[in-house]
């Protein structure tokens, strides 16, 4: 089988043909039917990720299972799976507790080596699951079995970047009808994030970023401004247009430290600010400790949206299906697996929303 291997830092992945995995008791092997790439992958190729390498890429994808352990419960041959970047094993601490993002299986799933490479050393995957190949083999707990008639290009985007984001609205934040959100970083997690507020019902949604496409495609997602933080003071801006107090909700979909702090000014006395990107390892975020304190805000960090994969996946699903989620608006470049240099050039130049890598044919 062919997996994307990332070897060296800042050196692009190779494309290696590997033995199938060994499938332990509770391991499924699902032949992978679509990845999308999220920027969370160029944190690991670019070593600003704690993840160690080398390690197989790729972690959002959806597939149908070929071969199950003898131990397996949750799925059988021929399910189709969605794979999660978080497991729930539904049994620990964490699971019964609605904090199934911070399972007890966390730690070792995701450092589970999967792959003997040809000079001997062995890879982990990333997120326990190594999308970017043409199959996985991962433990049960990391895949949940769906049943819809979405598209595998558009089902994959929910096991990491649609669920982070949509989950940050509806699950950690909260967003309540008729408030005003500012999202910092409109690709996949962003757009996601603009489109989690509209279900919400917020009435003003204000995408940062300073690509002109992704400020056009929020517009499309349904966010009713766009706002060039390279045109002026963007918290500035914000306050302009919320009355002067600044966003009752903020969101930080990039994970640089420095947009972060911005979020924190954006959101009005007393509003909540929410961590959504993935910063690099390593890195500190510094705030004014007076004004933290006495301007009342809440902070929030978001693991996966606060997701409980379980319940949250049919659930999004069901909002797909019903037309008020919009996946389709999300897959912005269609590529196959031989392509995967391109694709992930694609994602670091933040060109488009979201590029997914599919067995069929790659666009133009």
């Amino acid at each position: 089988m062919r997996v994307a291997i990332a070897y060296e830092a800042g050196k692009p992945p190779v494309l290696e043909d590997l033995p199938v995995p060994a499938i332990g008791p509770s391991d499924v092997l699902v032949r992978i039917s679509a990845s999308g790439i999220c920027h969370t992958d160029l944190n690991v190729l670019e070593g600003r990720s704690a993840l160690g390498l080398p390690i197989a890429l790729g972690h959002e994808g959806c597939g149908i299972v070929e071969e199950t352990g003898s131990e397996v419960r949750r799925v059988k041959p021929g399910d189709r799976v969605l794979a999660s970047v978080a497991p729930a094993c539904g049994l620990c601490w964490s699971c019964l507790n609605g904090m199934s993002n911070q399972c007890a299986l966390n730690a070792a799933v995701k450092a589970e080596p999967r792959f003997a490479l040809p000079d001997g050393r062995s890879a982990a995957a990333v997120c326990g699951c190594g999308t970017f190949a043409e199959a996985m083999v991962v433990h049960e707990a990391s895949l949940v079995p769906v049943e819809t008639d979405l598209p595998d290009e558009q089902l994959a985007l929910l096991g990491c970047g649609v669920t982070t984001g949509l989950g940050a609205v509806l699950n950690t934040a909260a967003v309540t009808p008729g408030s005003s959100v500012a999202v910092i970083g409109c690709g996949g997690v962003g757009q996601s994030v603009i489109q989690g507020a509209g279900i919400a019902g917020a009435a003003v949604v204000i995408a940062v970023d300073p690509s002109p496409g992704r400020r056009e495609a929020s517009l499309r997602s349904g966010a009713t401004h766009a706002v060039d933080p390279g045109d002026g003071d963007p918290v500035a801006r914000i306050r302009e247009l919320t009355g002067g107090r600044g966003a009752d909700y903020t969101f930080e979909a990039v994970g640089r430290p420095e947009l972060m702090v911005q979020a924190f000014d954006m959101a009005r006395s007393h509003g909540t600010v929410t961590l959504v990107g993935m910063p690099p390892v390593g890195s500190t975020l510094s705030l004014p400790a007076m004004q933290a304190v006495f301007s009342g805000k809440r902070l929030a960090g978001s693991v996966l949206g606060g997701a409980q994969i379980l319940r949250d996946f049919p659930r999004y699903i069901r909002l797909a299906e019903s037309g008020r989620l919009d996946l389709a608006s999300l897959v912005s470049t269609r590529i196959t697996l031989d392509e995967i240099v391109h694709g992930l050039d694609l994602a670091a130049r933040a060109e488009g929303v979201r590029t997914v890598i599919t067995p069929g044919t790659a666009d133009g």
